[in-house]
Order: C-alpha cells, then sequence, then structure tokens
C-alpha cells in the first residue's frame, strides 16, 4: 500500500475537522479551543450548536469551515425536527451539518424512510455540506454498506463513521469500513471518526481512503508533526580533512 503523501502540517491541517463537542464546557475554554483551531487551520470545526454563533465570530475571516451536529448523538428525532435544526444552524452560520441516522430505520430497513430524511435536510442546507453518521462500531457490514448507499442515493456529501459516544475504532476496522463504503457508495466521501491519535495513524487512515479524519486531538496530531518535521533543528558537525602524509 503506498502511503499518502503528506508534504506538511499545512497540508495535515487540511485533512482533519477539529472537533470538540464537550457538553459542559466553558465559553472561555471554546475560545481557546477556536484560536487553537486558527493557529493550525484546519479544514472545519466541529462545534456543538450553543457555539456555532462564537465560532463564526472568531473564525468568520478565514478559510476555516464552521460545522455543527443535528440529532445528536443518537439520531432518534423526527425528520422535521432535524431538518428544522439544521435550518437553524445554517442560519447563524454553520458550513458543515452532520446528521445521526436513525439506526432503528437501518435495523428494520426502512431505507426509503432514511432516504428522504437525508434529502430533507440537503434540500433545505442547501450548498453546504451534509455529512450522516452512521456509527459503524454498531453495525455489521452489510448494514454499513447500506447505510452508505442511502446516504449516497439521497445527496449526501460524506458518511462519517462514528459519533464519537462508543469504543473508538481500531485502525483495521476504520480501514475495512473505508472499503465498504468505497465499494458500495463509490462516489460519497468519507470521514473517519475515533482511535485517531497520533500522526502515523491519520496517515494510514488517509492511505486506506478516508477524505477526511474527524478528532479531538487535531491539534496535538499537528503540533507533533510540525515539531517532529518542521520545527527539529539540526546543525551539522564541521567535515574536517586529515592530510595524509
Amino acid at each position: 500500500m503506498v502511503g499518502y503523501n503528506i508534504k506538511n502540517s499545512k497540508e495535515l491541517a487540511s485533512c482533519i475537522n477539529y472537533t470538540n463537542l464537550n457538553n459542559m464546557i466553558t465559553e472561555d475554554e471554546m475560545k481557546e479551543f477556536l484560536e487553537k483551531a486558527k493557529e493550525l487551520n484546519f479544514n472545519s470545526v466541529v462545534v456543538s450548536p450553543t457555539y456555532v454563533p462564537l465560532a463564526k465570530e472568531i473564525l468568520g475571516e478565514t478559510d476555516i469551515n464552521i460545522g455543527s451536529v443535528v440529532g445528536f448523538p443518537l439520531g432518534f428525532e423526527d425528520s422535521d425536527t432535524k431538518k428544522a435544526e439544521a435550518t437553524t444552524l445554517v442560519e447563524k452560520g454553520a458550513d458543515e451539518i452532520e446528521v445521526v441516522l436513525n439506526l432503528s430505520h437501518l435495523k428494520d430497513e426502512k431505507y426509503p424512510l432514511i432516504e428522504n430524511e437525508i434529502k430533507q435536510i440537503k434540500d433545505a442546507i442547501g450548498d453546504r455540506i451534509l455529512k450522516v453518521v452512521i456509527e459503524t462500531k454498531a453495525l455489521e457490514d452489510y448494514e454499513k454498506a447500506n447505510a452508505a448507499k442511502a446516504a449516497e442515493k439521497a445527496g449526501a456529501d460524506y458518511v462519517k463513521t462514528a459519533t464519537g459516544f462508543m469504543t473508538p475504532n481500531h485502525i483495521f476496522e476504520n480501514v475495512n469500513d473505508i472499503n465498504i463504503f468505497q465499494k458500495h457508495a463509490p462516489k460519497i466521501k468519507i470521514e473517519t471518526f475515533g482511535g485517531i491519535n497520533d500522526y502515523k495513524t491519520a496517515n494510514q487512515v488517509l492511505t486506506g481512503g478516508a477524505d477526511k479524519i474527524g478528532s479531538d486531538l487535531g491539534y496535538e496530531i499537528v503540533k507533533r508533526y510540525k515539531d517532529l518535521r518542521e520545527n527539529t533543528q539540526v546543525t551539522p558537525k564541521p567535515i574536517t580533512l586529515t592530510k595524509k602524509d
């Protein structure tokens, strides 16, 4: 397998959606998080609906997208409620919407209901990015495939592997999920979340075919990479030539 060719820390940050969905975070702590995101210029931040306006205020002049969640973390709200949540988030400044799939509908194979819900939300948010979170840890492989197919058919932009509320996937599970999505829903983009705590794992997942990585450790991943690859100072020893007699 050919490694994903990350050229520098800026490119690495552009592959990461830096996430903080802590439901007890203070405003000052969120400001600190957003300033860290600005420092490294991630692809996006993902924050709770409460903090979308603050994210818009702090990041509005940057290229960083603002993402938030709908039906989080269980996904069992009705479609009208999810659609209303998504519309409100866009009005407040969100560029990306992550909607949690109704797993009961998936288990019951109610694919028309799933597709209709996703389509309603996508129609409501227009050209904003829509991600469907399917919680792969709770699903059989055929269910992952069918969820991804439904999301693709309904017009979602991404399928995302997890909410972060279950045990994180191992790297091999992440790659297995990516392979399933690529085979059964080849047009939809893929975001992995969970179990990616360092540059090495991030590189493996990107090599495996993920388009983006969601991580609450995004700052640490990029900062460590930057320190190792770009900030290390090496002073070469002078070469002394000794003349032979």
